[in-house]
């Protein structure tokens, strides 16, 4: 064989090897991209179970502290905004949203007794937490498959593969709130009997 006909056979193969290694990497970032997509999915079908409780909840509410209009108004609003959103930027900055503004309808809660006697309201309650657990593991799992994708997306020779593929990094994460790391206050005394 001819030292010409070598080196091009040479050639050839490492051009061969280069490209099922792109084409692997490539194919790689594609199903960890879609993994992204299908765990985000998760999430929002979690997000919208807990939207679909909060009416019953709020409405359970109401009939025991009437008074209460700007908790419920901020749910209201915070339901909208989860609704509107359209990024998964922006449904994660309106679930904390939301959040917050159940946080806020169980602090209400503690200062009627009846209420949390309330059998309606304690299959609720139950039913909302259930789901909030939920919620919990489909965000762990959806930052978890981002945080692959990222890493992944950066190394040596993905990150050329995916510059090449037009793959981008990720950054929709969900983070805890400013404030989550300080411990609640807890009070042992009884609050304050409610106005019926």
């Amino acid at each position: 064989m001819k030292p010409g006909m070598i080196i091009a056979l040479v050639v050839v193969l490492a051009l061969l090897l280069c490209g099922c290694q792109f084409v692997g990497q490539r194919n790689k970032l594609a199903a960890e991209r879609e993994n992204i997509k299908a765990e985000w999915s998760q999430v929002e079908t979690d997000l919208q179970r807990r939207s679909d409780l909060i009416p019953n909840l709020v409405e359970t509410v109401k009939g025991y502290a009437k008074e209460e209009t700007t908790v419920f108004k901020d749910i209201a609003n915070a339901r909208a905004g989860m609704a509107g959103a359209k990024t998964p930027q922006e449904k994660i900055e309106a679930n904390n949203g939301l959040t917050g503004a159940l946080g806020r309808l169980l602090v209400v809660v503690e200062s009627y007794p009846n209420l949390k006697a309330d059998a309606n309201f304690r299959q609720l309650q139950f039913e909302l937490s259930g789901t909030e657990n939920r919620i919990l593991q489909s965000r762990r799992r959806y930052n978890k498959a981002v945080q692959e994708y990222n890493v992944d997306i950066s190394q040596f020779p993905a990150n050329i593969v995916a510059s090449m593929s037009g793959f981008v990094r990720e950054d929709a994460y969900f983070k805890t709130e400013a404030g989550a790391e300080k411990a609640p206050k807890i009070s042992f005394q009884d609050p304050a009997p409610a106005a019926k």
